[in-house]
């Protein structure tokens, strides 16, 4: 098999932010990877939320992260899902535990399907999928 290169296959909806998403999207667009902190207890979590699921407070900073991580789990789709994905399978959907520790759910680039593995040292990469939305995906580091 061949690495899996991420492209937004043609029909494939785009991520629509709002709300207490909108300033981790921003971030992407500026190739920065923030995660959300809860400024009352500093509790870091993804996907960003209106209150903090340690103490319930509501306020939040943006903590920037160095996009270095470790892949936590994992799993390989090998029947498309969507029917813009027919032509772009065996593809990888990773869990990413960051080096400053919360996890994020990704797509893992320019590995072969075979290869990867729970603890494979991984890296972001910022990639535009189309009208400026940029996703944080992630390749052997």
């Amino acid at each position: 098999m061949t690495a899996w290169r991420f492209a937004r296959p043609p029909g494939l909806p785009l991520p629509q932010p709002t709300g207490e998403a909108l300033p981790f999207f921003a971030a992407l667009k500026e190739s920065r990877l923030v995660i959300q902190r809860c400024a009352a207890c500093g509790t870091l979590s993804h996907p960003p939320r209106a209150m903090c699921g340690t103490c319930q407070g509501t306020a939040f900073e943006w903590e920037p992260m160095r996009g270095q991580g470790a892949v936590y789990s994992y799993a390989i789709t090998h029947q498309a899902v969507h029917p813009a994905f027919v032509d772009h399978t065996p593809m990888a959907t990773v869990e990413v535990e960051l080096a400053e520790g919360p996890r994020l759910v990704s797509n893992l680039v320019d590995v072969p399907p075979a290869e990867v593995r729970i603890g494979l040292a991984v890296e972001v990469v910022f990639e535009e999928v189309g009208d400026g939305v940029v996703l944080p995906l992630f390749r052997r580091a």
